[in-house]
């Protein structure tokens, strides 16, 4: 199969490495060249978005965010340039209102489109475990799922809007339980526990996760080379806060950790780092 993957960043390049592997002839688009062409697939990185979708079976959008996305499929052509009966699968997070739109605009042409946001990071990306928050119709979704599923778990959550739903959600846990991990740690710190013993001892309780697990040592190990940049994580609170404000609803926890993460990157340059480096907002704070 043809497949046409637009974004070759940090999640996008091991998703396309993933799918050659599985014997698909890969067309990769990226905003800065070198950077799809650095993955070496022979003739098949392309200056422009439409020229990589013109005869794809699949086109993959792994973009920034929604206003990018929007940008690329529609202003730059990628709908109007995928074959009839193409399929489109949107798996960059963006708000669910976008996906809506960006379904009627790809159905109205007689295509497919399915929503597809992940979860897992480049760890997941490069061993193919991502959790994936489907939705869209049941044609779209025959025709995703044994690709989506080259790439990890698929769970599938309804109709269009719902998978950027369920990804928000996803965010606000991690954004959250990042939070606590990191001020636990610095409270037993103050303490004078030392964070790589305490980490240990909470594994197997009721305080265990994945995220103490993974960004519990990257704190430990002091490591914020990125696996999911903060401003990613500020984008995707932003927009879950957005959800919340439409239905009224009051998040105090969600509004308190959007507000550590603005801080962190607007005042303390924070944003290129992992999200795991609000322990290293806390330090920079308490040295004020």
């Amino acid at each position: 199969m043809k497949i046409a993957l637009l974004g070759t960043g940090l999640m996008g390049s091991p998703m396309a490495k993933n799918l050659a592997a599985s014997g698909h002839e890969m067309h990769l688009w990226n905003r800065t060249f070198e950077v799809a062409n650095n993955l070496q697939f022979e003739k098949s990185v392309h200056l422009q978005p439409a020229d990589a979708v013109k005869d794809a079976d699949v086109v993959i959008s792994m973009l920034y965010d929604g206003p990018v996305t929007s940008k690329i499929l529609i202003d730059e052509g990628v709908i109007d340039a995928t074959p009839k009966g193409g399929l489109i699968i949107n798996m960059a997070s963006v708000e669910p209102w976008r996906d809506r739109k960006h379904a009627e605009a790809i159905i109205d042409q007689g295509k497919l489109f399915f929503e597809a946001p992940v979860s897992g990071g480049v760890k997941g990306a490069e061993d193919g475990t991502l959790t994936i928050f489907g939705a869209g119709n049941d044609r779209a979704l025959y025709v995703a799922r044994p690709l989506l599923e080259v790439l990890g778990r698929l769970n599938f959550l309804g109709d269009y809007g719902a998978g950027q739903s369920a990804k928000l959600a996803n965010q606000l846990i991690v954004a959250i339980t990042i939070g606590a991990v990191a001020e636990a740690f610095k409270l037993a710190e103050s303490a004078g526990c030392d964070a790589a013993t305490l980490r240990d001892s909470l594994r197997g309780g009721f305080a265990d996760s994945r995220i103490l697990e993974l960004h519990g040592e990257r704190m430990v190990k002091r490591d914020w080379e990125p696996g999911g940049r903060s401003k990613s994580q500020l984008k995707d609170l932003v927009n879950a806060m957005a959800v919340a404000n439409e239905s009224n609803l009051d998040l105090p926890l969600a509004s308190c950790i959007e507000a550590g993460f603005r801080n962190f990157i607007e005042d303390f340059e924070g944003g290129e780092l992992d999200h795991s480096a609000y322990y290293l907002w806390l330090e920079k704070r308490s040295a004020l």
